[in-house]
């Protein structure tokens, strides 16, 4: 002790410091051993967690659950092979229902398909043991309502891309008068038709999201090597309106004759504002049509029974 105080004392000032950096090498020289050991536990866990899942999907493949998810994923591939080679007008018209109503999964055809055939299955074996609760057994309704329920399954996906359908081309049809009159605004601004596209299809993000991703979907067949022309048309295709369609024939016009892209998109445009204008009419003016059997229904039935009820009661007690 007294040599090392001894040793500190020929340093003189710097005796301090010496201390100092001795301190901070063994502080250093122990976080380093503390990280080795903790970066060396650390891999060792993480092979162990490696080792228990290979184990788990080893069993997983020997489960009930992989099987039939195995089983369903081949009858899918099946379907999706076996329509995909066909070239058949109802398969294509399928194709294009299913695009019109935001479905875009490669296998959509083979799902709908299943489904069909699955809801047919399911909903003639239900009425098939529901009906006999029913005193319906033996009966010549009983296959009636057999048969009825087996068509309702098979057409049941039918209606439903139907509704999808009509939603998807309501909004549409609502959103394309906005987008006309922002594409005249981007072609005001000396915008391409591209960037035009583009920069419309992302301000119409929030309000028309389906619109908006066809608008997207377009703008990428150009980026890949399609015309103008072919990107609107198949964009009209999608969206399943003939104003699309119209607007697709209008910029091939415009390019083949040399007229002003903006002038023919403002005129276009007044165009879309004044048909929307005249569905908007078209529906107020049919609003008291419509009202009118809601209130034979239940108003009028309400007042008759208001009204009469008294004489009715003072008849029957006979208090005039």
């Amino acid at each position: 002790m007294e040599q090392a105080t001894a040793s500190f004392g020929l340093f003189g000032d710097s005796a301090a410091t010496m201390l100092s950096v001795l301190i901070f090498l063994a502080v250093g020289t122990l976080a380093f051993a503390l990280m080795i050991g903790i970066r060396a536990r650390e891999a060792v866990r993480r092979r162990a967690v490696r080792v228990g899942l290979e184990d788990d999907a080893s069993d997983n493949r020997r489960s009930l659950r992989y099987s039939s998810l195995k089983a369903a994923q081949k009858l899918i591939d099946y379907t999706t092979k076996h329509y995909s080679s066909a070239d058949k007008k109802d398969v294509k018209l399928l194709r294009r229902r299913l695009m019109q109503a935001g479905i875009y999964d490669p296998n959509a055809a083979a799902y709908f398909f299943i489904a069909r055939f699955a809801l047919a299955v399911i909903l003639s074996v239900s009425a098939y043991f529901l009906l006999p609760m029913l005193s319906m057994d033996g009966k010549s309704s009983f296959w009636l309502f057999l048969l009825a329920a087996g068509v309702t399954g098979y057409l049941a996906p039918s209606f439903y891309l139907d509704r999808l359908i009509g939603a998807k081309r309501q909004e549409h049809r609502a959103g394309f008068p906005d987008l006309m009159d922002l594409m005249v605004v981007c072609a005001d601004a000396g915008l391409a038709m591209e960037a035009s596209l583009d920069r419309v299809g992302r301000e119409l993000g929030e309000s028309y999201p389906s619109l908006s991703a066809n608008i997207h979907m377009a703008t990428l067949e150009i980026r890949a090597g399609r015309t103008m022309t072919e990107a609107l048309e198949h964009l009209g295709d999608r969206l399943g309106l003939e104003e699309a369609r119209s607007f697709a024939t209008l910029i091939q016009q415009s390019d083949e004759l040399g007229s002003s892209i903006s002038d023919a998109l403002r005129v276009y445009s007044d165009d879309m504002r004044h048909k929307r204008l005249s569905r908007a009419e078209e529906k107020a003016y049919s609003l008291p049509a419509k009202l009118s059997v809601p209130m034979m229904v239940c108003i009028f039935p309400t007042l008759f029974i208001v009204i009469l009820l008294p004489v009715i009661v003072r008849m029957v007690t006979g208090n005039w």
